[in-house]
């Protein structure tokens, strides 16, 4: 029996290429502040009505996530631990042939569980933490990724039951264009910025020929320690459309992304935004809201000038994004 206040049966699943279910909104887990009580919080999500839990091991927050989902199966919000799609995300410094497997398997540790559902290479690059030229201590330097050696170890990680689907995260047109051709087991997803100030036309495009899903990430444009945008948040236009339509700009930046038939991840931590966040799903927006939205102006929030080195594989953003920027 479904919790009390329990919205999950109102989220549609897409089917993905591997066969299973995936949730169509997941509850985002990467924070530079995450709160004390993140299980807690995760939990909450869950009895809320959330099903697809994505973390990284990156974030930190497998932990937590692991805890939660204990939780819930504990408390009665879900009937057993696969009732919940959870994700996670390969750490940079795994991304190497030998890593994938032993990463995995350190990942499901964490969240102290079997296996997870979808298992993403987090970046199309490897990082390596070498002395400083100086020695001036430890630093991350940026080394070629081996993509084909790389997919192999994931492609490990789906026969042997670990991952039961397995995709990747912030690949462009070009790139997936490139994995698409040597891989024996196709991604299943592709986790990327999307938002109305981010529309992603070319990867959306290269997925959908290829029967990839699209997933958003930083639906609502994300701030952060790094990187961040107001574009959604603060635009005239979503303004506009949510005073017309009676919905938050949130809801109505969420249902735009979920009308273009992606996927979307999004995350707050506050219960009452949370909910917010999934009732999307049982109203449309005009074809004046969509017009008004798609002429938005665009621009990419997470450009990551922080992985281009002159002595690297990325020396601009054009060769990280393939002119995709």
């Amino acid at each position: 029996m479904a919790a009390s206040g329990d919205l999950s049966a109102a989220v549609p699943c897409v089917t993905l290429n591997s066969g299973h279910a995936m949730p169509a909104l997941g509850f985002g887990t990467g924070s530079s502040s995450p709160p004390a009580d993140l299980p807690a919080t995760i939990a909450r999500a869950v009895r809320l009505g959330y099903r697809h839990l994505d973390t990284a091991a990156m974030y930190g927050t497998e932990g937590a996530v692991g805890a939660a989902v204990a939780e819930a199966v504990r408390a009665g919000a879900v009937a057993s631990r696969g009732d919940l799609f959870v994700t996670t995300k390969l750490s940079l410094l795994d991304a190497h042939p030998g890593r994938v497997v032993p990463a995995l398997r350190e990942s499901l540790a964490r969240l102290g569980l079997d296996y997870v559902d979808l298992f993403l290479i987090h970046w199309p690059l490897r990082l390596v933490k070498k002395e400083d030229d100086a020695g001036a201590g430890v630093v991350s330097r940026v080394v070629p990724f081996d993509m084909e050696g790389v997919w192999r170890g994931m492609e490990e990680c789906h026969r042997l039951g670990l991952a039961r689907s397995i995709g990747v995260s912030n690949f462009s047109a070009a790139k997936m264009s490139r994995l698409l051709v040597l891989a024996a087991v196709p991604p299943a997803v592709n986790q990327v910025e999307m938002n109305a100030g981010w529309r992603q036309e070319k990867v959306r495009e290269a997925c959908g020929a290829s029967g990839v899903v699209v997933t958003a990430y930083s639906p609502l444009g994300a701030y952060g320690a790094i990187w961040g945008s107001d574009a959604v948040m603060k635009s005239g236009v979503l303004h506009d459309v949510a005073a017309r339509t009676g919905k938050t700009i949130a809801q109505v930046a969420l249902r735009w992304l979920y009308e273009q038939g992606v996927c979307l991840v999004a995350r707050s931590f506050n219960e009452e935004r949370m909910k917010q966040n999934m009732e999307i799903f049982d109203w449309e927006l005009s074809e004046e809201d969509k017009q008004m939205i798609a002429g938005m102006p665009q621009r990419r929030a997470c450009r990551g000038e922080y992985f281009l080195s002159p002595d690297g594989p990325y020396k601009s953003l054009h060769d990280l994004w393939d002119g995709e920027i």
